[in-house]
């Protein structure tokens, strides 16, 4: 089986519950969702029956939000919808192994974020509304930044890490800090890094994000497929 046809990225919170993430993971059956304060995906079996729904509803409690993620399954109607966004999802060729971007001399380095980073981070975020963070979310891997005058001006992270992949994730740039490469600097070191480790770097992007496709295109990643992100709330 081709690289690129991985019934894993079928299911990539669903594998990452039950795998690599195990240890972040709340389960009730075939249903499963993060820890509270780590991401609010959830997932249930790939081809789930009423008592999955009914578990991941007990699990996550009444009128609690429920991101399914990119799962094709629509729950019971009596789940109330929240959001629908189109998407995709695009991962590093197979047989190209991706290189850190070169640093010039007395350019702002990459720095690790930490436990004590997570202020700054969640600043960041608010500022530039890359996606779900949350203040455990740089447990689900490293995440990277780039610090000017010891502000936190730019990051990316990993998040997902279904069997033999790792997604990267919360790509943002505060905006007086735009248009410097930042943001192709931090993917393309969490690249190498999770290529260095045997991995395949991937990631999902909103369809409507067109910036961010084209960076990612340019960077090597290919569209492997279109996938829809939805959110519902429990009944």
């Amino acid at each position: 089986m081709p690289a690129d046809d991985d019934p894993v990225l079928d299911d990539p919170v669903g594998q990452s519950l039950g795998t690599r993430h195990a240890h972040l993971a709340r389960r009730l059956g075939r249903a499963a969702t993060y820890r509270a304060g780590v991401a609010t995906f959830s997932a249930v079996s790939t081809e789930p029956d009423a008592r999955d729904w009914a578990d991941l509803a007990e699990l996550l409690g009444p009128g609690a939000f429920a991101d399914m993620f990119s799962c094709p399954a629509l729950p019971p109607a009596d789940w109330e919808p929240v959001f629908t966004l189109e998407g995709r999802q695009m991962i590093w060729p197979g047989g190209i192994h991706p290189t850190a971007p070169d640093t010039e001399p007395g350019s702002t380095g990459l720095v690790e974020l930490g436990p004590d980073s997570v202020p700054d981070m969640l600043d960041l975020v608010a500022r530039t509304e890359p996606g779900p963070f949350w203040p455990r979310t740089r447990e689900l891997g490293t995440y990277l930044g780039i610090r000017v005058d010891g502000a936190l001006v730019a990051m990316a992270g990993e998040r997902l890490r279904p069997p033999g992949w790792t997604e990267i994730s919360a790509v943002c740039t505060a905006p007086e800090a735009r248009g410097r490469g930042h943001a192709a600097r931090l993917v393309g070191a969490l690249a190498a890094r999770i290529a260095a480790r045997g991995d395949r770097p991937f990631l999902h992007v909103a369809e409507k994000n067109t910036r961010a496709i084209a960076l990612y295109e340019r960077l090597g990643f290919k569209t492997r497929s279109q996938v829809t992100f939805r959110g519902f709330r429990t009944p």
